[in-house]
């Protein structure tokens, strides 16, 4: 089943919330983090596949300029998690989540780079078409679930992956659709919401070492 395709239809969405229903969460405290949230968008792939969108972000940014994450930010004063991740979807790709199309939540994350990241699982109806802002976004991604299992396995080295940026025990996910390796702290949620909501496996978050560009 894990590189199986999963049809986008009610089956699998009410299984992988069924999963994270079950599920209990780890919620941590800030501790001098900047609470931030983010999205793993469930989307439909033209033959009608189940896929997450992952966004390259545009090299202009202030802060994570250029990489590969999740639709997110930083919590805005007033703002709950869930607030956050649902305004950041629609100023970075102009979709608008009601509550109905939350599946439910993963553990923080603390990550080097200072923030708090809560995760949210989103569906998104085959009618919606996301249009990234060029102001955030330079290239959006529609990933197949079965590329997270396109790896060595949780908490897996991909040794050939090195380089200046990435220090010796830094764990990653292959992602086929990319052609090459996706780290944390991304890599780290995709790994947890493969864990939990794909296989419903009670498997709290790991936070995988993160190579150096992650933390600017």
């Amino acid at each position: 089943m894990s590189g199986a395709p999963w049809p986008h239809g009610e089956e699998t969405r009410e299984a992988l919330r069924a999963n994270l229903a079950r599920y209990r969460r780890q919620a941590r405290g800030a501790e001098g983090l900047r609470p931030a949230a983010v999205a793993i968008v469930l989307a439909p792939s033209p033959k009608g596949d189940t896929g997450f969108l992952l966004t390259r972000r545009v090299a202009r940014l202030s802060s994570h300029a250029g990489q590969y994450a999740l639709p997110g930010g930083r919590i805005d004063p007033g703002e709950d998690a869930l607030s956050a991740a649902r305004r950041e979807l629609a100023e970075e790709l102009d979709i608008a989540a009601g509550p109905e199309m939350v599946l439910g939540a993963l553990d923080d994350l603390p990550t080097r780079s200072g923030y708090l990241v809560t995760p949210f699982v989103v569906w998104l109806g085959g009618q919606a078409r996301p249009r990234p802002s060029p102001a955030e976004i330079a290239a959006l991604f529609h990933v197949p679930l079965g590329d997270l299992f396109a790896g060595p396995g949780r908490g897996g080295n991909r040794d050939e992956a090195r380089g200046s940026e990435v220090e010796p025990g830094v764990s990653s996910l292959f992602i086929p659709t990319l052609g090459h390796d996706l780290f944390a702290p991304t890599a780290a949620i995709l790994d947890h919401f493969r864990e939990v909501a794909l296989l419903g496996r009670p498997s709290p978050v790991v936070a995988f070492g993160e190579p150096r560009f992650a933390r600017r």
